[in-house]
């Protein structure tokens, strides 16, 4: 006997529908039909989720990165030694950092860091810049939680010459630019 496809697919529906229901008079058809929409529910609310945990963490990172850019510390040179005046600007960094943990729980997130990235400028060798970023970056995470931000919260990481504000850095001021660290949540 020859089948097409429209019969073999009339014949299976047919035989889905004599298999039986649920206990709500159901069909097999109707039960997974109605699996069907539950699981494309479950899936519209897991991607709004992340939709809005996306958008408050790029609100987030840019309010951070932002006031990253006001409160710059500066080291001496060649040294992950902070030079004078840091002390307030850390604290505004401190308080940044707080305000957006609140905003982070409130938006009930969770497994997140803050992750503070040392920037060089090119000038020397990149394994050193690489290192001394590191190194700048860690007395700034040191300087963040002496104020207040949680040990436990907060990482940090060495980016060297990698990601330079202005190209190229040729001149001091441009370096300058470039010597540099940024505090952004990572999930």
């Amino acid at each position: 006997m020859k089948h097409t496809a429209g019969t073999i697919a009339v014949g299976l529906v047919a035989g889905i529908l004599a298999w039986g229901g649920n206990a709500r008079g159901q069909s097999p058809l109707d039960s997974i039909v109605d699996k069907g929409k539950k699981e494309a529910g479950n899936v519209a609310v897991k991607k709004g989720k992340e939709a809005a945990n996306k958008a408050v963490v790029d609100k987030v990172n840019a309010k951070l990165l932002a006031e990253g850019r006001k409160n710059q510390c500066s080291f001496k040179v060649d040294s992950d030694e902070l030079a004078p005046g840091c002390d307030a600007k850390a604290k505004k960094l401190a308080n940044a950092l707080i305000d957006a943990k609140k905003t982070l729980s409130t938006s009930g997130m969770t497994g997140w860091k803050f992750v503070v990235y040392g920037h060089t400028d090119s000038t020397g060798k990149p394994d050193h810049n690489k290192e001394l970023s590191q190194k700048r970056a860690a007395a700034i995470a040191r300087e963040l939680v002496a104020r207040g931000v949680p040990k436990d919260d907060i990482e940090s990481v060495g980016m060297g010459a990698e990601q330079p504000l202005v190209k190229p850095d040729d001149t001091e001021a441009k370096r300058a630019k470039n010597r540099r660290y940024e505090i952004q949540v990572k999930i």
